[in-house]
C-alpha cells in the first residue's frame, strides 16, 4: 500500500487562521466555482494530450501516473509531476523501512558492500553482530529465528527492490540448501528522486509538505 499512497504533510493550522464550520464551507461556496472550472480545465488538457503521451518506465499505478502526466501541464510546468512522484514514493518507502527493523538492518548491511549470499541463519548472525545505534536487536518484533527473518525478508523484498536491493531466495547444492542472495543494483527510485533533488526541481506534493 505504501508504494500505491500518496503522502502529505500539511502545515498546522494556525490560531489566527482557525474558523467556524460555518465559515470555513462558507468560504469554499465561493471558491467552488473556480475550483471546479481548474479542474476541468485540467480534464479538458489531459483529454487532447493523453494520446501523445509516453514515459521511459511506468510506475506503480501506472495509469494514474500517464494521466497526471497528461494534464500535468495545464496546472504547472512538464515534469513536475514524475519529480514529485518519485519524491514521494521514496519518502513513503523510506518511513515504512525505517520502521522496519529487518529491512533497515539489511538496508545498513548493504550501504558497505554490493552483494551478500548466505542462508536465514547467517544472516541472522550478521543482523546481531552489525552495530547500530539506530536499531535495536532487543526490539520485540525483531525475529528470534532464521525462519521468522526469511518470512519478514520475504515481506519487505517489494520496498528493498525499490531502494535499489534485489532479494533472491533459492536451494542450491545436492541437499537443497536455502539461500539467500541480496544485491545493490544502480537504479532505485530513491536515487531518480534524490538525482531530481539535486537538480532543484520543484513539485506539487513537496510543496503542499
Amino acid at each position: 500500500m505504501a508504494d500505491r499512497g500518496i503522502f502529505l504533510t500539511l502545515t498546522p493550522i494556525g490560531e489566527q487562521q482557525r474558523r467556524s464550520e460555518a465559515e470555513l464551507w462558507r468560504e469554499f461556496d465561493l471558491a467552488r466555482p473556480r475550483i471546479l472550472g481548474a479542474l476541468l480545465d485540467a480534464v479538458v488538457h489531459g483529454l487532447q494530450t493523453f494520446p501523445g503521451i509516453r514515459l521511459t518506465s511506468l510506475p506503480r499505478m501506472a495509469d494514474f501516473a500517464l494521466w497526471a502526466t497528461a494534464c500535468e501541464t495545464a496546472l504547472c510546468p512538464a515534469g513536475t509531476f514524475a519529480s514529485a512522484y518519485a519524491a514521494n514514493r521514496s519518502a513513503g518507502l523510506e518511513s515504512i523501512i525505517d520502521a522496519d527493523p529487518v529491512a533497515a538492518c539489511v538496508r545498513e548491511i548493504m550501504a558497505e558492500r554490493s552483494s551478500w549470499i548466505g542462508s536465514a541463519a547467517d544472516l541472522l548472525r550478521a543482523g546481531a553482530d552489525h552495530s547500530s545505534a539506530g536499531i535495536s536487536r532487543d526490539r520485540m518484533d525483531w525475529p528470534k529465528n532464521p525462519r521468522a527473518l526469511a518470512g519478514r525478508l520475504r515481506r519487505a523484498q517489494t520496498f528493498l527492490r525499490a531502494l535499489g536491493i534485489d532479494i533472491v531466495f533459492s536451494r542450491e547444492g545436492r541437499g537443497g540448501s536455502r539461500i539467500i542472495r541480496i544485491t545493490v543494483s544502480t537504479v532505485s527510485i530513491v536515487s531518480a528522486a534524490r538525482s531530481n533533488e539535486s537538480r532543484g526541481d520543484q513539485s506539487i506534493l513537496a510543496r503542499s509538505e
